[in-house]
């Protein structure tokens, strides 16, 4: 279903993606590993189209995605929850998670925000509140289900996990992990695997922004 092919991704002079190449399969569930500042979070932006590519190819459903701006990437069914969570403080949880329905034509917001909440039940008592009212971890959830709203082909999670308590870092590996059971393609990136290595199918290692390790899970 994904497929990049020796990408390289350049911020200013510097070059923060080299020749980084990974694959998934639809229904597989791959991890993106590497220390902090390898390159995760610019791989996933490449994705995204959010980080300009400047050599290399990424292919989604066959289709070449170099020309393709952000807004057309979604509307192809892929999510995407960034590390940062990029929550608009002021609206509600459930705005929050509407937020892609309104800009992609086609897309039933209502049956998608039914399946977030069928998936996260939680959510739904707090879709009222606003989201700067949240703690962390769930901001971290709120994201999820908006990246949910639009992803329904894949999913691209950043850092999950990361500066989640313990308690809500569980509960999300809870959810993502019986979201293997949709059909759904989803790369998560992460430092360390503690939540999620037995859920992986396959993990691509970054370093330094190219290829250190390439296993199945």
């Amino acid at each position: 279903m994904l497929t990049l092919e020796n990408i390289q991704v350049k911020i200013g002079p510097v070059e923060a993606v080299r020749g980084f190449s990974m694959s998934a399969e639809p229904g597989a569930m791959v991890g993106l590993a590497g220390r902090n500042g390898a390159g995760k979070t610019t791989v996933m932006r490449a994705i995204m189209g959010i980080a300009a590519v400047s050599r290399g190819r990424i292919r989604f459903n066959g289709q070449d995605m170099a020309k393709q701006p952000v807004h057309a990437r979604a509307a192809e069914g892929i999510g995407y929850m960034p590390e940062t969570r990029g929550l608009i403080p002021e609206l509600s949880v459930e705005e929050n998670m509407l937020l892609p329905s309104w800009v992609i034509s086609g897309l039933d917001g209502k049956a998608r925000l039914d399946f977030v909440y069928e998936v996260m039940p939680e959510l739904k008592g707090m879709a009222k509140r606003k989201a700067l009212q949240l703690s962390g971890g769930q901001q971290k959830m709120v994201a999820l289900g908006r990246a949910l709203t639009a992803g329904h082909r894949l999913l691209l999670l950043d850092e999950p996990f990361e500066g989640v308590a313990p308690a809500l870092a569980q509960r999300l590996s809870d959810v993502i992990s019986a979201l293997k059971s949709e059909k759904l393609s989803i790369v998560m990136s992460m430092s360390e695997m503690t939540h999620s290595h037995t859920v992986l199918d396959h993990v691509f290692g970054i370093e330094r922004g190219a290829n250190a390790m390439d296993a199945a899970a």
